[in-house]
């Protein structure tokens, strides 16, 4: 049974920030791969692994979730979103204690990139759609922003926690410490996720003309892949996700080999509390000045930034602590900002009834451009010793995205026939009017 049905007659109050603030629990479990430099940093030199075998797992990581998200959006949105992120939590333990036994990028790819990687949909998938139903349009971005902002907020405990872990008890014992600990919490966390019974109207709402249609239609994944929108958004979420995620996969190997400093997990920390805030930040911003607005400008500033990486080497002003700080920090804000935008935008053009297959068919971007960039770097740096390259085609994808934000606006919406002729209500997208 559906989650939302069987709780269609259960009291309503308060649901809406206890399913909000479980998601953000949920999620700050999950964002152990965002502290996946730091582990890689921590794989012994007796390993014998390059710094492309380094990248693989999280690489394949980034590539297994985004495709997982499909068949996970699916599941929550037919099944409900406590058996979703039930399933994510012990995937997400069972692959990083699986990890644990193992000293080869191969087992790492197994462990931590492919069942961490599907544990992490399922448990993704399932933490915002059920907390966004239960308040009005108006605070979509906030509380998308909310939610995810644990995914981003999570190495600042986990970079420190596990670089503690692999001092005190080696590598493989802290991965299976960190798989047991995450597939208890992120399980107990799920059962508190419910979803509003049908045809509920968050309160503040405002009231719609009587006679006049919803302000938005819900399309079908079908529907959503006939409208040209989808593949801008797509191409503008692989280019900003990309860049974020290549950043953050060598944070601490940019740290001690271009700046020659070796708190590469402070750094990570630091980039966590952007990633976490800008979540939010962003997410409350374009509720007031739209999402193509604070599009744009996080594509511009992420595009500077980057360069300003490529530009640091020891000795130079960048190399600083303090300012390399800085520019991890609003690296990590204006990447946290995909994660609250694209899902925002999702629910405002393709509304809430699909949410979840459709967002996570847009969510394939984020784990394609991730895969590439960050795969890319590793090798450019086994081959140049530089990360150079890898900036350049990073500030070239940021400026294309920010070109294209002049493009993206709503799809047309579904028409509607009069009630005497329901079969004629699924028309085709490309029979849609364009509205003003």
């Amino acid at each position: 049974m559906h989650d939302s049905e069987r709780d269609a007659t259960a009291p309503l109050a308060n649901h809406g920030w206890r399913v909000t603030f479980a998601g953000l629990g949920i999620n700050l479990a999950l964002a152990i791969m965002y502290s996946w430099s730091v582990i890689s940093n921590g794989v012994p030199d007796s390993w014998g692994w390059s710094q492309a075998d380094k990248s693989l797992p999280y690489a394949i990581s980034c590539l297994v979730i985004c495709l997982a998200m499909v068949p996970a959006g699916q599941m929550q949105d037919k099944l409900g979103p406590r058996l979703a992120a039930t399933m994510g939590g012990i995937l997400v333990g069972s692959g990083m204690i699986l990890a644990s036994f193992t000293t080869t990028p191969l087992g790492y790819v197994l462990g931590f990139g492919v069942l961490t990687g599907a544990g992490i949909a399922f448990a993704y998938a399932a933490a915002t759609p059920p907390a966004i139903k239960w308040f009005p349009a108006a605070k979509t971005g906030m509380i998308v922003g909310i939610v995810v902002s644990g995914f981003g907020l999570a190495p600042v405990y986990a970079a420190p926690l596990t670089n503690w872990l692999i001092g005190s008890f080696g590598l493989a014992k802290a991965v299976m410490i960190l798989g047991v600990a995450f597939l208890l919490v992120v399980s107990g966390l799920a059962q508190i996720l419910k979803s509003p019974p049908p045809g509920y109207v968050p309160p503040g709402t405002p009231p719609r003309p009587a006679g006049s249609a919803p302000e938005t239609k819900d399309f079908s994944p079908g529907q959503m892949l006939g409208t040209w929108q989808f593949y801008v958004l797509w191409f503008m979420y692989a280019c900003g996700a990309g860049a974020g995620l290549m950043i953050i996969s060598k944070m601490a190997k940019i740290a001690s080999a271009q700046a020659g400093i070796e708190l590469g997990f402070v750094l990570v920390a630091v980039l966590a509390v952007g990633n976490g805030a800008g979540r939010i930040a962003t997410g409350i911003a374009s509720d007031k000045i739209g999402r193509k607005a604070t599009l744009l400008i996080c594509f511009a500033l992420q595009t500077i930034l980057i360069l300003l990486l490529s530009r640091t080497t020891e000795g130079s002003l960048l190399a600083n602590a303090v300012v390399l700080a800085v520019v991890a920090a609003l690296i990590g804000a204006n990447y946290g900002a995909n994660l609250a935008l694209f899902p925002s935008l999702t629910k405002d053009y393709y509304g809430l009834k699909n949410f979840g297959v459709n967002y996570g068919l847009l969510y394939t971007s984020w784990g394609v451009g991730g895969f590439m960039l960050a795969l890319l770097a590793g090798k450019v740096y086994d081959e140049t010793g530089s990360f150079n390259f890898a900036y350049y085609c990073s500030a070239v994808l940021l400026t294309l995205a920010a070109a294209v934000t002049s493009l993206v606006k709503p799809p047309c919406r579904l028409e509607e026939e009069p009630a005497a002729s329901p079969q004629l209500r699924a028309w085709p997208v490309s029979q849609c009017r364009m509205e003003d």
